[in-house]
Order: structure tokens, then sequence, then C-alpha cells
């Protein structure tokens, strides 16, 4: 079996051997040196906002998620305004994914709006 078919998936069967376990303790001094964090927010209510809009102001990149408000919710509707303020005043990028994930990033990071 070639790297290529290992990689993709190219059938045959996997056993535990064929894995490794990672140590995230041996990536510590990789994650120092990193200009740009991932976050994963829950909005529950209009206080979960304060630290997603911290987040983008420092130059992160948010996804949170929104299960708990349907979309007519008057309260997501706020929260997503509050956002999109904040995404316009960094020169950031806003989306909603579905009715469940908005995805908020900081300066000169835009969406795709085209799947791959």
């Amino acid at each position: 079996m070639g790297i290529m078919s290992k990689i993709l998936g190219g059938g045959g069967n996997r056993s535990v051997d064929d894995y490794v376990e990672l140590d995230l303790d041996d990536f510590a001094e990789a994650h120092a040196e990193t200009g740009m964090q991932v976050h994963i927010a829950e909005i529950g209510d209009q206080s979960d906002v304060i630290p997603i809009k911290d987040a983008v102001y420092d130059g992160d990149f948010v996804i949170a998620d929104i299960t708990r408000h349907s979309t007519s919710d008057r309260t997501i509707e706020h929260i997503i305004d509050e956002l999109r303020q904040v995404a316009q005043e960094v020169d950031g990028d806003i989306v909603q994914k579905g009715d469940d994930q908005i995805v908020v990033t900081p300066t000169g990071v835009s969406i795709s709006r085209e799947k791959l």
C-alpha cells in the first residue's frame, strides 16, 4: 500500500497499530509561537458574546454554536448584529453556517461563501 493510499484510505483493514497516539504536550512550544487561535464557543445568552468579541479583537478566529436559539429569536438577531459590528470594526468577516453556527474572523481573514 502506497503513501497516498494510506492518506486517502485506499481500502484494506485497519488495526489499532495503524494509529499513533499524539501527546499534545509535545507540541506546547509550537502553540506558543502561533499568531492566531481558533476558539469554539457556545452562545446561551447575551453575556456569552463578550469573550467572543474579545477574542476577535485579539486577532483570533471564533466558531460559535447557536443551537440554543432559533434563528427567528430576537436575542440571536441582536447577538448576530453585535458580532457583525465587531467583524466590520476589525475588517474581518462573519457568516452564519446553517441554523447552528456563526463563524467570526479577525482582520485580514475572509470566509469564502462557496463550498469546496
